[in-house]
């Protein structure tokens, strides 16, 4: 198997801090981005030249550009872009503030943007690459108290659906990771929470006390996976990560699916009628 140079933002911890791992330990090189890169020092220590730390905020477009290039000049090449920079925004949608929106916005989204539009001249001039995009379940479904979490991350499977569509002429493959969930720090200090409104305490408690019966995936359970779709031939659009996702979007299809048909009658009407 041929040597991979990989790039990923978000290493710092959590998933990006596994799969950069992954790669490195089969011999594989890593450009690997976070805020602070102290906590890649380790990382540093034990790769060498075959790790590149960097530096980024993936909210500042030509830092992402200025990265892409620097792991480029150094490695010579991008094999596999793992866009996985993020975080989650709790607040019921009439708590949330419009600095929190637009900040949650700016880096899920636009933040993914950013760094894919970098990638891409490279990949399209090597006439191949893998383009993987960190998703969720909450991209496929939505739950209660995550509405602008949601809507960064239905955004980021529409635009990625759409390129994939665009980009395989030049040989380059894209992937949407689906992560159900997971003893990562997601929830914890790397959240954001928006001002409680009292009105949605009841519904609040409720998620919290569901919360607690749920049992997360481990996070070093997921490094196979992602290898495997990263070595195979054709590899999947779309990949739940965990035991729930197929379980808990399922059934949400089939409803969705019997609504439209349901309507189809009102549907077709609409269509209207055009004289020849």
């Amino acid at each position: 198997m041929l040597m991979k140079v990989w790039f990923i933002t978000g290493t710092s911890r959590g998933f990006g801090r596994v799969w950069a791992e992954a790669a490195l330990k089969r011999g594989d090189k890593v450009a690997a981005t976070a805020r602070d890169t102290d906590s890649l020092n380790d990382l540093a220590d034990t790769y060498g030249d075959n790790f590149l730390p960097l530096s980024l905020n993936v909210d500042d477009r030509q830092a992402c550009f200025d990265a892409i290039q620097r792991a480029n000049d150094t490695f010579g090449r991008i094999d596999v872009l793992i866009s996985n920079a993020g975080y989650g925004q709790f607040g019921f949608f009439e708590e949330l503030s419009e600095d929190e929106v637009r900040k949650q916005l700016e880096t899920n989204l636009f933040g993914s943007i950013w760094i894919i539009q970098a990638a891409l001249p490279i990949m399209r001039a090597q006439g191949s690459g893998h383009i993987m995009q960190v998703s969720s379940i909450g991209g496929v479904t939505t739950f209660p108290i995550f509405s602008i979490y949601h809507a960064s991350k239905w955004a980021v499977e529409g635009m990625c659906e759409s390129l994939s569509q665009e980009v395989a002429q030049f040989g380059i493959n894209v992937t949407l990771i689906e992560p159900g969930g997971y003893s990562t720090d997601w929830s914890g200090s790397s959240a954001k929470h928006s001002e409680p409104n009292p009105a949605y305490d009841d519904l609040r408690n409720q998620i919290k006390e569901n919360r607690k019966k749920s049992q997360p995936g481990d996070p070093d359970a997921t490094a196979d996976a992602i290898l495997q779709v990263v070595d195979a031939e054709k590899p999947p659009l779309r990949l739940f990560l965990g035991s729930v996702g197929l379980r808990l979007v399922e059934p949400k299809y089939q409803e969705r699916l019997a609504t439209w048909h349901e309507w189809d009658d009102v549907s077709k009407k609409a269509q209207g009628s055009q004289a020849n």
